[in-house]
């Protein structure tokens, strides 16, 4: 023990590590190692969420750039060092080393994160005309967040082992490699625990920084700026004609006509399995009709579908607010609309705290305040008691305002809540 070659001591360590502290060229060799670290590994997080969100867009560049990938990954580092050296020299070695060893991996995780989004979700976006920058961040963010916060995890320490040691081959002025591999060629083991020390804290200082960033951009949860929506087309009939539609030759829908007139309310009925949603889904242009025609479709549905399909870890009022037209979009407005039918205490929560009947009025509330000229809704008062659906009922009535419902049910009573036309499939 205490061998000041073989092995130093704690005291010896943290001798050293103050000396070096109080070197005159100490922050400027920290400075340079975590400016050529960083900058690799800030290039390498967001090119590899920007080419891994167009692979995911396109597939043609994902399957181009799979076999990069995986020669990326399985290439030792060691190789790469050594043609780095020879192409560009020390350097700038450490840089491309870091962002070598992250770029597989955020792209690879931006891929399988966006992949996990919700595909009803998504399906709801496009009913609504939910695009750009609220869809990404209420429908795509959520799910890729966790693989994001995974990736980097592991890419943070990564980048910084591959980094220094990069740095130790290289020896590029004032770096933390070249201070490990000079201690190495004055068998200075003090200075070398020290320096490794150095590079611990920094990797863990620069770990929690970034990850705390992360986790402040998973948990921001601003206010949507609604719809775009100038050119919405007003309803005045909406014609069915002939359709028909089968799904791996079972037919569901067969030569089935009807016109649905502006003002009007339709209840829908008939049993399960008669083919009910699929025409609601014909009719908000999820799925398309194998022959027949369906005309007059506005270019925006409010929609409740049979599941609720609510941004889950967003409250009632965003939920709400993200399918408004912007002209129209007011949050006092939206919360004073939803005490109509809401408890005021449950307008703040995440809607994956609320109930079953909570969360049916929460995607009601959705569709009647959207703007859209067509209203569908696929058995709206399920989960609701008798109260609630006479209130829901009444609140949908007053806010139709001339436009056109269309609602499947099973129940006679909600055609009378409704005052709707009968209609049996």
């Amino acid at each position: 023990m205490d061998n000041h070659i073989l092995l130093v001591g704690p005291w010896q360590v943290c001798k050293a590590f103050f000396e070096n502290l109080f070197r005159p060229d100490f922050f400027k060799i920290v400075f340079c190692s975590l400016g050529r670290i960083g900058l690799g590994f800030f290039l390498a997080l967001f090119g590899g969420i920007l080419f891994g969100a167009f692979s995911y867009r396109y597939s043609l560049l994902e399957e181009i750039l799979a076999p990069v990938m995986v020669t990326l990954k399985s290439i030792p580092v060691a190789s790469f060092v050594v043609l780095l050296l020879i192409w560009f020299g020390s350097a700038r070695l450490s840089f491309f080393i870091s962002f070598l060893i992250v770029f597989p991996n955020v792209y690879v995780n931006t891929i399988a994160g966006l992949k996990s989004t919700d595909k009803k979700l998504l399906e709801m976006a496009g009913v609504f005309g939910v695009k750009g920058w609220n869809r990404f961040l209420f429908i795509y963010r959520p799910a890729l967040m966790p693989y994001l916060t995974s990736c980097l995890k592991i890419s943070l320490g990564m980048s910084w082992k591959s980094g220094v040691a990069a740095e130790v081959i290289g020896m590029p002025e004032y770096s933390l490699g070249e201070r490990l591999y000079m201690s190495k060629i004055y068998l200075d083991t003090a200075g070398l625990f020290a320096w490794t020390l150095t590079v611990i804290l920094l990797s863990f200082l620069f770990e929690k920084v970034i990850l705390y960033l992360v986790k402040k951009m998973e948990a921001w949860k601003p206010y949507p700026d609604g719809v775009y929506s100038a050119n919405d087309n007003p309803v005045e009939e909406i014609h069915i004609c002939n359709v028909a539609k089968a799904y791996d030759n079972l037919k569901v829908l067969e030569e089935f006509s009807m016109t649905l007139k502006k003002g009007q309310r339709y209840c829908l009925m008939a049993p399960s399995g008669s083919g009910k949603t699929t025409l609601l889904r014909l009719l908000n242009r999820i799925e398309q009709v194998d022959s027949g025609s369906i005309e007059g479709i506005p270019k925006r549905v409010g929609m409740v579908f049979q599941e609720d399909r609510l941004c889950e870890g967003y409250d009632t009022v965003k939920n709400i607010m993200l399918t408004m037209r912007k002209k129209e979009i007011s949050r006092n407005h939206v919360q004073e609309e939803a005490m109509r039918i809401l408890p005021e205490n449950c307008l703040d929560k995440p809607v994956k705290e609320l109930s079953g009947g909570m969360r049916r009025r929460c995607a009601i509330l959705r569709a009647m305040l959207s703007g859209a000229e067509l209203i569908i809704m696929d058995e709206p008062f399920t989960g609701l008691d008798e109260e609630n659906r006479k209130k829901t009922a009444l609140y949908i009535l007053e806010k139709l305002e001339g436009r056109t419902l269309l609602v499947t049910t099973h129940r006679e009573e909600d055609v009378e809540l409704l005052q709707g036309v009968k209609i049996e499939l």
